[in-house]
This record gives C-alpha cells, sequence and structure tokens, in this order.
C-alpha cells in the first residue's frame, strides 16, 4: 500500500524534464474525472486497480483535500506528495508473482468502461478476493496465483489508526463518490467484486506524520561519582550567652560574662543611666587612654559614635548578652545618688522647727522633688525585687528600708524635713485621707514600670515620730504559676492535690505574715478555676487581681466584714470560695458551715505548724466534731532564701548542724554533702537570690477527727499525723538543703 501512495518520476532514460505522473496520481484523476486510466508514459509498467479494493467513506474528503493541497503546492512551484491520514486501516491481500513479462510487450491501450450496475451491500461475498500489484505489466489474460498473501498494516498505521468499528456500514452522503469509485473498480476487474466500507461520521483529513525509524535507545551515561558531602552547618546558638559568644567570635571581639567581671565603678558614671538602657551598653573598665563598653549590637555603627561623643575617649567594644547589660546597669545604675541628690535640697533647713508646716511659697518649691523622690524610690524596690517598702520616720532623719529574699535592708537616710512630703505623697497616691494622721488607714498604689503594671498595698501606722508607711510590692505573676512553682515534695504535693480536687470541704494554709500564703493559694485559684467553675473570694485587701475570678473587698466603714460578705456569697450559687483570712470566731462558724454544705472552702489561719490549726479553730468558738468534719487538710509553710545558682559552694555539714537539725549521722556514709552561700556579682554579694518555701502538709483523717473531738493536744495530734507520713517543716527544709536549694544557716533561721 505505501507504493501505491507513493510517488514515481520518469526515468533517467526517458528524457523527461519534468516531474512524471505516478500511478496512483494516474488512476486518482481518472476516479475523480470518469475516464478510464491511460497508460503510465515514460516505459513504465501500465498501472491497473486493483482486483479487490475496501473503499474508505471518507474518501471523497480525503480526495478533495489532497486536491486543494496539490494546487497551494504547484503554486508555489513544488509538487510534493501529500501523505493522506485513512480513517480506518486497509487491509489488503497481496498475491504472489508467477512471471515477469518481457519488456518488449506492447501495452494494451485503454478500453472505454460501461458503468455497470451497482451490486448491493448484501451481495458481498465472504472470501477475500487477490490485490494485484499496481506496477506489474498488464497483459490480456493475466494470470493471478489464488494464493492469498494476507500483508499487515503499518506499525505505524496501527499505532494511529483506531481498530474498525464493528457496527455495520451506514448510508452517507458520499453514495455518488462511492459509485464512482465502484464503477472503476468493475470497469478494471469485471469479474472481480467490489467491497464498500462506509464510516459513521468522516473524520477530518489530517496528514500522517511519516513513520519515524526505529528509535535507537541513547547510550546510558556513565554513573555520576558521588557528590561530595556538604559542610554541615554549625548548630544555631540556643541561649543568649551563645548567640552572644558566637557573635563575638564572627566579630573578632572580646566577650564579656558579666557575672564574674570585676566592672569598675569609677567609670560606670560616665554614661547616663537612660543612654546606657537605651542603648543597652555599659563601661566596664579604662584601658590606657580608651574605655571599654560591652554592648549587645557591636555592628551599629551609630551607637558606638554616641558613646564615643558622650565619654570623649577612644572605646573599645565587647560584646555580652542583652539581659545581662540590663541586669548589670540595675546593679551599678542604681539609684541611691538621685536620692541623695534630692536629699541634700532639704539639708538647708534642717536647723528649722521640723513640727512646723510652711504653707508658703517655699513648701510649693519643693514639691518637685518629693515627687521624683517617691517615684525613684518606688522604681529601685521592684527593680531590687523587694517584698517590701518600709518607710520608717525618726526623730533627725527618715530612713528607708526595703525587705529583699526576706531580709530587711536599709537603702537611704534622708533628712527628717522631708517626711511630711514623702508621707503626703504616698498617702494621695494611695487615695488615703492625707488630713487623717490619728488611725491606720490602707490603701492601693498602681505604678507602670518597664512596660509592665506592679500594684502596691499601703498600709499607713501612726508612730511617735510620725506616720510609718509600708507598701508591699505585688509584682509576682500569680496567675501564670504552676503548683510546680510552690517547691512542694512528692508526698506534699500528692496530699495537697487530693485535698483541692474534691468538690468541698476545707483547706486551710497556715503560717505568719509573709510566708507566701497568698501566693499559694492564688496559686491554688489558678490551677481548679474553670469557665463551668464559679470562684467568689472575700479578701482584706484584694492583693492579686485575676480574671475570671469574682473577688470582693472588705470594707468595715460600709458594714462589710468577712461575715457579712460570706452571707452574701452564699447566695450567689458559689463552688469554690476563698476567704482572705479567719480572724474571728463568727467567720470561723460560716467558714465551716460552708465546706460541709457542699463548698470548697480555702483560707490562711496564724498558726506556728500544721497541727496547731485544729486547736485554734476549737479555740475561736468552732464545734470540735465540725471542726474534724469539715477540715481536709491543712499546709503550714515558710521561706527561706534560695542559694545563688552561680556562686553556691559544695560542702558538708557538721556534726554541730546535725544534731541541732535532729538528723542523725550514719558513720558508714559519712557527714552529708551540702552547699554554702558564697556572694558574687549575680546576687549582690548575699549568696542567695530569690526565696524557697518550705511546706509541712498534714491530712485530716479518722483519728485526727476523734482526736479533735477528744480536745486532745497539738502534741498528740502531731504524733499521729507524723506516723502517717507528715514531714515537719524542719525536716523539709533539710531534703531541700540536700538538693542544694537552700543552706542550713536558712533552716534554722525560718524553722523551730
Amino acid at each position: 500500500m505505501e507504493r501505491l501512495f507513493s510517488r514515481g518520476e520518469a526515468p533517467p532514460s526517458s528524457g523527461a524534464t519534468g516531474p512524471v505522473p505516478s500511478p496512483d496520481d494516474v488512476i486518482w484523476q481518472t476516479v475523480l474525472n470518469g475516464s478510464p486510466a491511460p497508460a503510465v508514459p515514460g516505459g513504465r509498467r501500465e498501472a491497473r486497480m486493483p482486483a479487490t479494493l475496501t473503499v474508505p467513506a471518507t474518501a471523497p474528503t480525503m480526495l478533495r483535500s489532497r486536491r486543494r493541497q496539490r494546487a497551494n503546492a504547484e503554486a508555489l512551484g513544488e509538487h510534493r506528495p501529500v501523505p493522506i491520514a485513512p480513517a480506518e486501516p486497509i487491509e489488503a491481500v497481496q498475491p504472489t508473482r508467477r512471471s515477469e513479462p518481457t519488456p518488449s510487450a506492447a501495452p494494451t491501450p485503454p478500453v472505454a468502461p460501461t458503468p455497470p450496475t451497482l451490486p448491493t451491500p448484501t451481495a458481498v461475498p465472504a472470501a477475500p478476493a487477490a490485490l494485484v500489484d499496481p506496477t506489474s505489466a498488464v497483459g490480456p489474460t493475466p494470470v493471478v496465483d489464488p494464493t492469498p498473501v494476507v500483508v499487515p498494516p503499518s506499525p505505524s498505521l496501527q499505532e494511529q489508526t483506531p481498530a474498525p468499528a464493528a457496527t455495520p456500514p451506514a448510508t452517507t452522503d458520499n453514495d455518488g463518490a462511492l459509485a464512482v469509485l465502484e464503477a472503476f473498480a468493475a470497469m478494471s476487474r469485471p469479474n472481480a467484486p467490489v467491497h464498500l466500507a462506509a464510516a459513521s461520521a468522516p473524520p477530518p483529513a489530517a496528514p500522517i506524520e511519516p513513520a519515524a525509524p526505529d528509535a535507537v535507545e541513547p547510550p546510558l551515561p556513565d554513573p555520576e561519582p558521588d557528590p561530595e558531602p556538604e559542610p554541615q552547618p554549625e548548630p544555631e546558638a540556643q541561649t543568649p550567652q551563645e548567640r552572644a559568644m558566637a557573635l563575638a567570635a564572627r566579630l573578632g571581639l572580646a566577650y564579656v560574662d558579666l557575672t564574674e567581671f570585676a566592672v569598675d565603678p569609677t567609670v560606670v558614671s560616665l554614661i547616663p543611666d537612660q543612654m546606657c538602657r537605651r542603648h543597652i551598653v555599659l563601661p566596664i573598665s579604662r584601658v590606657g587612654d580608651r574605655l571599654m563598653v560591652v554592648v549587645s549590637d557591636p555592628a551599629n555603627v551609630v551607637v558606638l559614635d554616641d558613646v564615643a561623643a558622650v565619654v570623649r575617649m577612644p572605646i573599645v567594644p565587647a560584646v555580652a548578652e542583652p539581659e545581662a547589660i540590663l541586669a548589670a546597669i540595675d546593679r551599678h545604675h542604681r539609684m541611691d545618688s538621685e536620692m541623695e541628690e534630692l536629699a541634700s535640697a532639704f539639708e538647708g533647713g534642717a536647723d528649722d522647727d521640723v513640727w512646723v508646716q510652711d504653707v508658703g511659697d517655699a513648701a510649693a518649691a519643693d514639691e518637685g522633688p518629693i515627687i521624683r523622690f517617691v517615684n525613684v524610690l518606688i522604681s529601685q524596690a521592684i527593680i531590687d525585687r523587694a517584698s517590701d517598702i518600709h518607710i520608717e520616720p525618726g526623730r533627725d532623719e527618715l530612713r528607708v528600708r526595703y525587705r529583699i529574699d526576706g531580709v530587711l535592708a536599709t537603702v537611704q537616710r534622708v533628712p527628717r524635713s522631708m517626711i511630711p512630703g514623702v508621707i503626703s505623697r504616698l498617702k494621695v497616691m494611695a487615695e488615703l485621707d492625707i488630713g487623717e494622721r490619728r488611725k491606720p488607714q490602707d490603701g492601693r498604689i498602681s505604678v507602670v514600670h518597664s512596660g509592665r503594671t506592679v500594684d502596691l498595698r499601703v498600709a499607713t501606722l501612726p508612730t511617735v515620730w510620725g506616720e510609718k508607711v509600708v507598701a508591699r510590692v505585688l509584682d509576682s505573676p500569680v496567675a501564670s504559676l504552676n503548683l510546680s512553682d510552690l517547691g512542694m515534695l512528692e508526698r506534699n504535693m500528692g496530699v495537697f492535690q487530693a485535698s483541692f480536687s474534691k468538690p468541698y470541704g476545707m483547706i486551710l494554709v497556715t503560717g505568719p505574715t509573709g510566708s507566701g500564703k497568698s501566693t499559694t493559694l492564688y496559686t491554688t485559684l489558678a490551677t481548679i478555676s474553670k469557665p463551668t467553675v464559679n470562684v467568689i473570694t472575700v479578701e482584706d485587701p484584694v492583693e492579686y487581681r485575676m480574671p475570671g475570678i469574682n473577688q470582693v473587698q472588705v470594707n468595715s466603714k460600709a458594714g462589710l466584714t468577712f461575715a457579712a460578705a460570706l452571707r452574701s456569697i452564699l447566695r450567689s450559687d458559689p463552688d469554690v470560695i476563698l476567704i482572705g483570712e479567719i480572724r474571728d470566731e463568727e467567720t470561723a462558724k460560716i467558714a465551716i458551715e460552708s465546706s460541709l454544705t457542699g463548698h470548697l472552702v480555702l483560707s490562711t489561719l496564724h498558726t506556728n505548724d500544721a497541727p496547731s490549726s485544729v486547736t485554734r479553730l476549737i479555740e475561736m468558738g468552732v464545734e470540735p466534731f465540725l471542726v474534724g468534719s469539715a477540715l481536709d487538710s491543712v499546709v503550714a509553710q515558710r521561706l527561706a532564701r534560695r542559694l545563688c545558682g552561680k556562686c553556691k559552694a559544695e560542702s558538708v555539714a557538721t556534726a554541730t548542724e546535725l544534731a541541732i537539725l535532729g538528723v542523725p549521722l550514719d558513720p558508714r556514709a559519712g557527714p552529708p554533702r551540702v552547699y554554702r552561700a558564697v556572694g558574687c556579682s549575680q546576687c549582690s554579694k548575699t549568696g542567695y537570690r530569690g526565696r524557697i518555701a518550705l511546706h509541712e502538709v498534714m491530712a485530716v483523717d479518722d483519728e485526727i477527727e476523734r482526736l479533735a473531738v477528744a480536745n486532745a493536744p497539738t502534741a498528740q495530734i502531731a504524733a499521729h499525723a507524723e506516723a502517717q507520713g507528715m514531714m515537719r517543716l524542719r525536716m523539709d527544709g533539710w531534703s531541700k538543703a540536700l538538693l542544694g536549694h537552700t543552706t542550713i544557716d536558712e533552716i534554722l533561721r525560718v524553722t523551730v
């Protein structure tokens, strides 16, 4: 079939100068014009139609398309064969050739055909006919070998042409063209049947790309050698100290550990405090005629230029972490000097009568320094982590003390002339009556320091030399504390958690003032407070303000006492009730009755240890059988100073210390190893930084309830509690001393 659609040219011996029509051109031209096929000039053998031909129904459309393409090609001066894509595969049978005629045989002239009668499709015989090679010569009586040879279609056609449909042939609009083809086939081979193939829908004619030769697989490329492993990047620094050290190494600068470096106090004041905090820089030493300054960002040349302009000398930058620089600024840029400067302004009038109030212009002129002095006083207390500020008037001076880590320390002494102005300023800030000096007053101050709000609980107390003011600094974010922050041992934590997990009962926290009772209760509230739980507190005063909790402030002037508030709270459908302190019999009875009626009651009590709380409630007037039934657990606690983790030193406990603590010495194990306080710049040379709680947790069982009903003494109750696993305060402190949290000296200081 490829030869049937190929294009031929005249042989070289014919002398033709132009292209000669090929046999297939002659045949198709005859079909289109309706005339018999003439002999092919140029000595070629006469082309004839095959004996049997399967004609597709889309042939006319294909012919017209090919004719237009041929005309376009001739108009452009070239004549190329136009491939035709058959709609369906053509299966033909090629007969074997018996003999070749001699070249001298004369061609037989064509005979005009007579249009025969078209056979119906039903008359098509089943036997296939032979297909004569169109290039063979036509003799008067051609002999054809009846043995059929099946020629498979081209592989390219197999891939591109779909299989013929199994549906019967349908009548199309190309019946006239099919009749012409059938007539031409009958004329060429009168005795051969003609097979007609009709398509259901004529597909558009599209050229078939010439079959590509068998693709040769390219040779496999040589395997690439394994790439060299890339160098692993250095792990990123995780802590601020590691990041600062990496930055110093990258820039070729020195790294300074400010917790170990001895800062020269004479050069600290060369840069103002505000500038040090704004740029996070601090001068630490003098090197010849140059000044060494630690910075957090040594690549910021603007900061370095500003510092050099202020100190008026060349600077040598060093690197330190920002947190360490700010902590060093707090330690060395204290506000003591500023307070001394403000106090010196009043020394000129020290000889005047201090008991006479000046109402003239001089008092108004001194108002500015007084306000500044009070602000500096509060800011320095927050920086130093003070828990209380004590402003105590004396005969000749005003003493200011901070309680840091449970120990009072004097920070400032100012002239007596400042007492009226400082006390009045604090009372105005706390919204107290500045005209009332004979009665104690309580108030509250809210200030903003370093972007956070800090509350101060203010209390005034008249003394012989004036009003003493104590401000409790409430800076701890209690709402964010967890139970693990309380520092309880495993046994104590288990008993305490079992108590507040119950839906009702009473839990008491005992201890002196400043022992951390409120912190323990608020941490417990933060754990059990949920949107499904109604929590109401009544306090005097409200120390920590927590979201999601209804807090009531006691107001004795308005008649809102603890007892009156508790009566109203019980009508507000509470689930958990927090009572700031049980002070009298009425409050104790209401609290006991509330715990017996399905409420969880948390409160504080002032006793020395946990077993004493049972006898204390009985002494207040509560029935003994109610105490044992309502009370679930009692927690007694103290606060001891925590060892500085930077400078603590390991040591051994002496026999005297073990004897005082009541700890037996094991001769086989030797003296136990403990830690001692040393002191460094990180802890202000004290050896301690922060505080840790010592706990004594007593669970109230049936035996303690029986002892309470029998009015048993405290010692008997304590003995039973110890037999059940309760650890006394001193033994709890000893356990934490072995863990390295505190020292034996601190245990002996806060426990008996």
